[in-house]
């Protein structure tokens, strides 16, 4: 399933040496091992197997991939164990889609501390949400919601946002009740939008008296505390931006959309034009101007600067789960909510079917797209079968630590 124009791994391998050589200092360990990574991902390096087909005699050579979150190319297996995981947690009703964006002072600050205020974001949006929920004035309901961080925007710029998905609906305080939002509104996203931006300042200047906030470069003056309180006046008095999309069209279309969304990087390799002369041009959508079609050329340096502000740090969770879908508790409420929604219980899966699925990776991509990459792509008749194991050709490089 390969393709033939330009991938991100391709900028990585050309220019790649030059960028640590000129910024390797300021390079953090996750982005060092997500450029190894992205240039190692199915070459020769990490190896991989032969497989020739059972009918015509086929071969190809299958290379293994990296399996960093940041690969463009690794994604598919991970979005399709979890589009099975949340399958059987979507209940009858509405959903919605709401987006929590921070101003971009707070983008500035992220940015030399995302750890922190990543957390904050994930932290102070659920609880906006739960609590405007759960106020009797609004729904009065305990809600259940994910929530998918992303830090990107069409141009690669740095844009930190929160999706959340949200059932229409929760349960009632005494859990006797699912009580519905009215239909196609979930909640006013002027009060969501007041509370966040309390909440999330509130949030920074505790992590700020904590120590937990360092500035550097242009930001060192922000140390001093009446420094940091005068750069934080204009945004609490700025609105913030909480944005509700149109509900989704039914329960079954929810996971179509975020099958596509929640395993996402910053640019997929399809955007990608062409890599010339030092330069890479890609394909955006320019959604302040009637979401047009442009393109955009920027330097192999400039590109691989912009794409590595969308590393995450090592072991940071993107997607969570809050309210009645928290990890905790959410088989127990995921159940109450489906017999006060009058749902049918869900089938356990089968013991066969259970002992049978350490399922390969095209199993899965089959499942979930119904191409099959086990068809021989010659004959179109035959299966391809592994018939060589190839070992990898050098040892992982080490990551050092230069922090």
């Amino acid at each position: 399933m390969g393709r033939s124009g330009p991938e991100v791994a391709d900028i990585f391998r050309r220019h790649g040496g030059a960028y640590r050589e000129k910024h390797g200092t300021s390079l953090s360990n996750a982005q060092r091992s997500a450029m190894t990574a992205i240039e190692r991902c199915r070459t020769a390096s990490l190896g991989g197997h032969v497989e020739q087909c059972d009918n015509c005699g086929e071969q190809r050579v299958s290379y293994n991939s990296c399996r960093d979150r940041s690969c463009p190319k690794c994604q598919s297996l991970a979005r399709a164990q979890w589009i099975e995981d949340r399958q059987a947690e979507l209940l009858d009703t509405q959903y919605f889609h709401v987006v929590f964006t921070v101003p971009k002072e707070i983008a500035a600050i992220a940015l030399q501390n995302a750890n922190t205020v990543y957390n904050i974001l994930f932290h102070t949006v659920a609880e906006t949400l739960q609590t405007i929920a759960a106020d009797p004035q609004h729904l009065g309901a305990e809600i259940g919601f994910f929530s998918v961080l992303h830090t990107w925007g069409q141009n690669l710029s740095f844009h930190p946002h929160l999706h959340c998905v949200v059932p229409g609906g929760g349960l009632s305080p005494d859990r006797t009740r699912w009580i519905s939002c009215r239909t196609g509104f979930f909640l006013p996203v002027a009060v969501l939008s007041m509370l966040f931006r309390r909440l999330f300042l509130e949030a920074l200047e505790r992590a700020f008296r904590a120590g937990e906030l360092h500035f550097f470069s242009s930001l060192l003056p922000l140390k001093e505390p009446n420094a940091f309180r005068r750069y934080l006046d204009p945004v609490r008095r700025t609105n913030w931006v909480v944005f509700a999309k149109p509900p989704f069209a039914g329960p079954e279309k929810v996971l179509d959309y975020v099958g596509r969304y929640t395993h996402r990087v910053a640019i997929s390799n399809n955007r990608l034009l062409d890599i010339e002369e030092g330069n890479v041009r890609f394909r955006w959508k320019d959604y302040r101007n009637g979401n047009q079609q442009k393109t955009m050329t920027l330097s192999a340096d400039e590109f691989i600067r912009r794409f590595l502000l969308h590393v995450l740090p090592d072991g940071f969770q993107q997607i969570r789960y809050y309210g009645f879908l928290g990890n905790r508790y959410r088989k127990e409420k995921l159940a109450r909510c489906r017999e006060l929604l009058g749902m049918t219980k869900p089938e356990p899966p089968e013991i066969a079917e259970v002992s049978e699925t350490i399922r390969s990776y095209q199993d899965l991509f089959e499942q979930l797209t119904g191409i099959c990459l086990w068809e021989c792509p010659a004959c179109h008749q035959g299966r391809m079968v592994c018939i060589e194991v190839l070992n990898p050709v050098a040892a992982s490089p080490q990551v050092i630590d230069t922090s």
